[in-house]
């Protein structure tokens, strides 16, 4: 395994949502753990950074918590997305890969005159 790198601030959210999307209501370790999978074990999720950023996801609408058990039978908070959250996903997705094919002509090598 090499490097793992802290995800980027602005992506978490868009992470969060789309693991949710995929798999359904998970808790916040769950949810950490997917997203380090999901990135070949690349990345790694600081708890810091994500129950911020689900507790703002949770105040906008884009998802809402209850309690549960987990799989380690043990109380847990789980996170389910809303409609409003299918929506702010379907926004962000575009919002990010206009992002990265702007970004792309940048990087890519100039073409010769």
């Amino acid at each position: 395994m090499g490097n793992r790198n802290e995800v980027w601030l602005g992506t978490l959210s868009l992470m969060v949502l789309r693991t949710l999307e995929t798999m359904g209501p998970q808790h916040g370790y769950g949810l950490a753990r997917r997203i380090e999978q999901i990135s070949g074990d690349r990345l790694t999720v600081n708890y810091g950074t994500l129950y911020p950023a689900l507790l703002k996801l949770e105040q906008d609408g884009s998802i809402r918590s209850g309690w549960g058990v987990s799989d380690t039978n043990r109380n847990a908070k789980f996170y389910k997305l809303t409609p409003a959250g299918r929506r702010h996903l379907e926004r962000e997705t575009r919002d990010w890969n206009e992002t990265t094919t702007i970004l792309a002509r940048f990087l890519s090598p100039a073409e010769e005159a």
